[in-house]
């Protein structure tokens, strides 16, 4: 009886443990069937291959269809780790050209992503490399090439306004899941503006393959494939010719130059110098040329013409006129004696009016304009009426686009500065300061600044009469004109007739005698322009000039800041003639000022920061 009862309770432990392997092994089967794909993928990975295939990136041209980038095929190398067996490590990495240490780096990597999934072993090899690598691959199993395209640039011109593309980090793959690690997406420029117009919709070709890792054609007919969808094309409103033509003339010099077509708000050029060829950052030598570009001193993808804040100089007088003559502080008639004892100013003719005053760019005058708009005696105190006369001023000059972000679709724009009363309360105290703490401001010294666009802007406010509408570099995508909200008119509510004289006094600096631009003079043009010195505690004065032209039906307005150049009648003023000239005229008849302009060299002793 006692031994039944023992031999009964080890069949029931070992019917127990039977039952409990059988459960185990069931469940573990399940789970390796129905959950963990993991095996299901590498034994697909093993017969069946998954191929991105990545759409063409939008092509980008100019206003008349110049290409200004397009695209050029090159192959990734992927791998799949555990499909690689290499017998000669050595041989293969002297086909890709890489030594041993990167290949083990790599690999690692690779297999730390994941051990049956492709990835990206070797990225963006040229298409004639990647013809040779291809004959051989077939040696290598775990290896296949992968075609996608970079960026071609077939002008070296206009990277700040174009931007580039950068491998997508973690951050943005997270924010859209379209993006896969080793994809790229724009950082700057209109390829971060327009990414999402220009990167189009990536396919998947499914292929088989054999044990050797050789392509033996489409899975189930392609049945589950999918198409890429090309990306859409951008036209711009940038002129080619006139940006190629700014660029040489910005060589060795540090700046901006903007122009704008005044009826449209259209930028037809715009230069940050010194810049830099846009083809540095693209393909393999991206990453060591961009470090480079960024750690030098010269800081060339710095943008100045839309980030650089610059004081505005005498070309703000102006403004200064126009707000004036709005307030009522001025007349068009007004003569002010040139007073040297208020502030500097250089030997010319009697200013007898407001459109002598801007030919003669006269200093004294300003300052008396500015303590006009200023001090206006509605209270005794001169510290209120000059908190109520800087508001006014303020107000005035935010209808010009200053002192905020102008650029419908230009990515990093300044706004500038334009003082508050809140700001000089901070600096000085309330009821500490009044018009002679701030009297710099009114030959655009001081605290104001603006940059090369608002500078450029304000050309056009004036060709226009007193509007503008908002710059803007593309014009069209996929041939579709481009609706901005921002495209209506912003008007400045001054009189027309105002307008009228500050465009005459402009008119009166080139082409008049005593003019302080008389080096803007285009033959056959009449060229309306007002320069500007800028005081530099660091060294040379910086050159500055604005204008527009023709003065009957205005087809372009510009400004040109260049810094360390000295008087802006000398350089600045000379430089946008130029462009004028081969904007309108599509010819230089100035030889001499030309040559003059490319080899002038302003950056051997320029200082740096």
């Amino acid at each position: 009886m006692n031994t039944s009862k023992a031999y009964n309770n080890r069949r029931h432990i070992i019917l127990t443990i039977v039952v409990i392997i059988s459960v185990i092994y069931l469940f573990r089967m399940a789970w390796l069937q129905l959950i963990d794909d993991s095996y299901k993928a590498s034994a697909a990975n093993n017969s069946r291959r998954d191929v991105t295939i990545f759409p063409s990136r939008g092509l980008i041209f100019d206003r008349h269809g110049d290409f200004l980038v397009t695209n050029e095929a090159v192959y990734d190398l992927m791998v799949i780790p555990r499909q690689t067996n290499l017998a000669d490590t050595l041989a293969f990495c002297s086909l890709i050209g890489v030594d041993p240490e990167r290949f083990r780096k790599k690999i690692q990597d690779a297999r730390s992503y994941s051990t049956f999934r492709q990835s990206i072993f070797e990225k963006q090899i040229p298409k004639d490399e990647a013809s040779i690598i291809q004959e051989q691959l077939y040696k290598y199993p775990g290896f296949y090439l992968r075609p996608r395209s970079i960026r071609n640039y077939p002008h070296p011109v206009a990277a700040h306004v174009l931007g580039h593309l950068g491998e997508v980090n973690r951050s943005e793959m997270g924010q859209d899941s379209y993006y896969a690690l080793g994809d790229y997406i724009g950082k700057s420029g209109l390829e971060r503006r327009y990414e999402q117009v220009l990167r189009g919709e990536k396919g998947v070709r499914k292929l088989l393959v054999d044990v050797h890792n050789q392509e033996k054609g489409s899975y189930m007919d392609g049945r589950f494939d999918t198409s890429a969808v090309s990306g859409k094309s951008l036209t711009t409103t940038l002129d080619l010719q006139l940006q190629v033509y700014g660029e040489r003339l910005m060589q060795n010099k540090t700046g901006g130059i903007v122009a704008i077509e005044p009826s449209t708000g259209e930028v037809l050029a715009l230069i940050s110098a010194p810049g830099y060829d846009p083809g540095l950052l693209v393909g393999r030598v991206r990453t060591p040329n961009y470090m480079r570009l960024l750690q030098d001193t010269m800081r060339p993808m710095f943008n100045r013409a839309l980030m650089a804040s610059y004081p505005p100089g005498s070309i703000f007088k102006v403004i200064q006129a126009l707000v004036a003559m709005d307030f009522g502080v001025l007349n068009p008639g007004d003569h002010i004696p040139c007073n040297q004892s208020w502030v500097r100013c250089h030997g010319h003719p009697r200013a007898d009016n407001v459109a002598k005053s801007i030919q003669f760019s006269c200093n004294p005058y300003y300052y008396e304009v500015f303590r006009r708009i200023i001090l206006q005696g509605k209270t005794p105190s001169v510290f209120t009426d000059s908190r109520i006369g800087l508001k006014q001023w303020h107000n005035a000059m935010a209808r010009f686009g200053l002192g905020r972000k102008l650029g419908a679709d230009l990515q990093n724009v300044k706004a500038g500065y334009l003082p508050t009363v809140s700001f000089y309360d901070h600096w000085y105290g309330k009821n500490r300061w009044a018009f002679s703490t701030i009297y710099s401001l009114s030959i655009g010294q001081g605290e104001v600044e603006i940059t090369p666009l608002q500078m450029a802007n304000l050309a056009a406010i004036i060709a226009n009469k007193g509007y503008f509408i908002e710059p803007h570099v593309v014009k069209a995508i996929d041939g579709q004109p481009v609706e901005h909200p921002s495209l209506e008119p912003q008007h400045t509510n001054i009189p027309v007739e105002y307008y009228s004289v500050s465009a005459e006094g402009m008119r009166m600096a080139v082409e008049e005698e005593g003019g302080t631009a008389r080096r803007a003079r285009i033959p056959d043009i009449t060229v309306c322009g007002k320069t500007g010195t800028v005081q530099n505690p660091h060294g040379e004065n910086h050159s500055v000039f604005m204008a527009f032209a023709p003065k009957e039906n205005p087809q372009i307005a510009i400004a040109v800041y260049v810094e360390n150049a000295g008087y802006g009648g000398a350089w600045a003023a000379p430089i946008a003639s130029l462009m004028i000239e081969k904007y309108l005229n599509d010819t230089i008849q100035r030889p001499f000022t030309e040559e003059r302009i490319l080899n002038a060299n302003f950056q051997e002793h320029a200082p740096v920061f």
